[in-house]
């Protein structure tokens, strides 16, 4: 029985995309920002579990990609279309914003096969784009429909952003093997300086800490060989 637990975890996850989507799809926001968070939360803990119940499997890799491209690809990206929709752009021309859930899946078949990322990612993590994304959306969605030309500046991000899901550049892992300040002292800064930006911004503040972390990335990370 045992087994099966990390795998109804995941499903979890995939079930929260899913409804995370149709809540996208009907206009609420909100709501589905925190269907994908809670989908993210299971994400993070099914890995966990089954490493601490030693059930690993390789279908349990498989499985919990194929959740994350539904939690953190179509579901942020239901939510820009309706966004885009909001800002006057057809309901066709839209729809390319799932461009963002295409290269989300293309990030998460490349990171299955790539074994430089154990303890660190190269290329932006699907779930950190996603939370970006929706959270944008949920926090921010009015101000970006009262901005000139929004649809523009969205359409360029996410052009962005489906570079960085699967460019070569590196980005550190939120994962703590000791709990030494030293050795965790990027780590520790970015979790504080989250919470101040949560605090100061409400839900938008989730965005700015995913560009915190792509700055600091950035400048502290190596290039892989």
């Amino acid at each position: 029985m045992k087994k099966h637990i990390p795998n109804i975890i995941t499903l979890c996850n995939l079930v929260s995309g899913c409804a995370a989507t149709v809540f996208a799809l009907k206009g609420e926001a909100l709501t589905a920002l925190w269907l994908i968070c809670a989908g993210n939360v299971f994400d993070f803990f099914d890995g966990m579990t089954a490493r601490l119940l030693g059930v690993a499997s390789p279908i349990g890799r498989e499985l919990d990609s194929l959740a994350d491209v539904v939690t953190s690809g179509v579901a942020p990206s239901a939510m820009l279309y309706v966004l885009l929709q909001t800002c006057g752009t057809g309901p066709v021309e839209a729809l390319a914003v799932f461009v963002l859930a295409a290269f989300s899946g293309l990030r998460l078949a490349k990171f299955n096969l790539d074994t430089r990322q154990s303890t660190s990612f190269i290329g932006l993590p699907t779930p950190a784009c996603g939370l970006f994304w929706a959270a944008l959306a949920a926090g921010a969605g009015d101000a970006i429909v009262r901005t000139p030309h929004a649809a523009c500046y969205v359409g360029a991000g996410v052009a962005l952003s489906c570079w960085l899901l699967v460019s070569e550049v590196p980005m550190f892992a939120l994962k703590f093997k000791t709990w030494g300040l030293r050795a965790n002292a990027l780590r520790y800064g970015f979790v504080a300086a989250s919470a101040l930006l949560l605090a100061a911004l409400g839900v938008a503040g989730l965005s700015a800490s995913v560009a915190l972390y792509v700055a600091l990335s950035l400048v502290t990370q190596k290039r892989p060989c």
